[in-house]
């Protein structure tokens, strides 16, 4: 059984918690992606911030993204997957939680992130199909 690991981009990036929301957008765009990482000063995950997340929670709300910083979006206890568990296990968090991106942690740290991108690159075409199937169902559903 393959390990996250194995399948995840190591190069990964975090908006740390004092950085604004369009620091963040700007590196969404740099990064082509529409989630990131929200990392605290010691390099822990604080939580997730996506592109929806500043249209709705600040731009929306008639905020200024150069101002708000992304800690004030960085609340609830944020979805994440070990570096040595099964990707299987990577699926099932994904489709659980309908998210196409976890972080990948180890020793309490951001080591990386798994996408459905690096599981679609790896893994058997059957379980991508229905991994896909089942996210885009619910992202067509609060569109």
């Amino acid at each position: 059984m393959s390990a996250v690991r194995e399948f995840m981009t190591t190069d990964a990036r975090c908006i740390k918690e004092g950085q604004t929301l369009e620091d963040a957008a700007r590196m969404m765009l740099d990064l082509d992606c529409g989630s990131l990482p929200i990392c605290g000063d010691d390099g822990k995950l604080q939580g997730m911030i996506t592109d929806r997340d500043i249209v709705l929670k600040c731009v929306a709300a008639g905020r200024s993204p150069r101002e708000m910083m992304a800690r004030e979006l960085a609340s609830g206890k944020p979805y994440w997957v070990d570096a040595d568990a099964s990707v299987d296990a990577a699926i099932e968090m994904m489709e659980t939680h309908q998210v196409r991106r976890l972080p990948v942690i180890a020793d309490h740290k951001l080591v990386g992130i798994i996408s459905q991108g690096d599981i679609a690159r790896n893994y058997t075409e059957d379980r991508v199909g229905a991994l896909v199937e089942h996210i885009s169902e619910r992202h067509h559903m609060s569109a």
